[in-house]
């Protein structure tokens, strides 16, 4: 389930490392085919967008899209529970379920952070 990688790193803060990884996140979308058909061209077409692009501009655009404002936050409980007490311990369980299935963070996110929960999934048994 390398896609669900790809996708981790594609709405990762943009890195000389994922730059550098481009021709082989293209070769899991196209040869995986894990996502609908529909939506392989938008994927490749993000990956494509990234060829040729200034690292600082790709980060910038990054900033821009998800960290200035709630609508887009890549943090899955934001949008579930908001600022409740909910959202604590949903955290709580999902670290639980972390541990549980021997996943370790490597990452100082908050561990509903959509990157690293398709990171934990990428490494799950289908």
């Amino acid at each position: 389930m390398l896609t669900l990688k790809v996708l981790s790193h594609l709405l990762s803060y943009p890195e000389a490392e994922t730059l550098a990884a481009l021709d082989e996140m293209t070769a899991v979308i196209e040869q995986e085919k894990l996502l609908p058909e529909a939506h392989i061209k938008p994927v490749l077409a993000i990956i494509n967008s990234y060829r040729g692009a200034d690292l600082l501009d790709l980060q910038e655009r990054y900033v821009a899209l998800f960290d200035r404002g709630r609508y887009l936050s890549l943090h899955i409980f934001e949008h579930v529970h908001g600022e409740s007490r909910d959202r604590g311990q949903a955290m709580v369980n999902l670290l639980q379920m972390y541990e549980a299935h021997g996943f370790e963070m490597s990452t100082h996110e908050l561990p509903d952070y959509i990157p690293l929960f398709l990171e934990f999934l990428s490494q799950q048994e289908p």
